[in-house]
């Protein structure tokens, strides 16, 4: 099947969000919670919870759907699972093109900005990338295997590439 490259970004950027969230969901509380030994600032609850929000607020800024959760505190990993598995949907929705959804002209930000729609697809991906590796950082300081999540693995992932002989 051919699909357009935006959409795929929007694959790829929901299909790390998951290897995050399983190797999150693996992790002790005392993990979770620990304070980074770099240059990261939060934990990775603190960070997962941050990018979470985010994405579903990036996700309401051009729809002008409030999102379904609102949080003060990290709320439990299923409910970020879930938050990222719906601005996720949305977001692949607006990729493809499905209905129209991505807007003709300037949205505006909540601090009162008037920015074109792919700004703000573009900053969606780019933040959940960056913190995706800071807590793939902290995973590593903890001992742990880091996540493989860039577009080779992603590609092998969904048999977009052929190794060659």
């Amino acid at each position: 099947m051919n699909r357009c490259v935006l959409s795929r970004l929007f694959e790829h950027n929901n299909w790390a969000n998951n290897l995050v969230m399983d190797a999150c969901s693996k992790l002790s509380d005392a993990q979770l919670d620990a304070q980074p030994q770099s240059a990261t600032k939060g934990s990775i609850r603190e960070t997962l919870s941050h990018f979470v929000r985010a994405q579903q607020n990036y996700l309401r800024d051009i729809t002008r759907v409030e999102p379904p959760f609102t949080w003060e505190t990290p709320p439990a990993l299923e409910k970020m699972r879930e938050s990222l598995t719906l601005s996720g949907q949305g977001f692949l929705e607006i990729a493809s093109d499905e209905a129209g959804r991505l807007p003709k002209s300037r949205v505006q930000t909540r601090d009162g900005s008037q920015v074109e729609p792919w700004v703000i697809m573009l900053q969606a991906v780019n933040h959940a990338t960056k913190h995706r590796e800071q807590i793939n950082s902290m995973l590593t300081a903890l001992g742990l295997t880091p996540l493989d999540m860039d577009g080779w693995s992603f590609a092998e992932t969904t048999d977009a590439i052929t190794p060659g002989a």
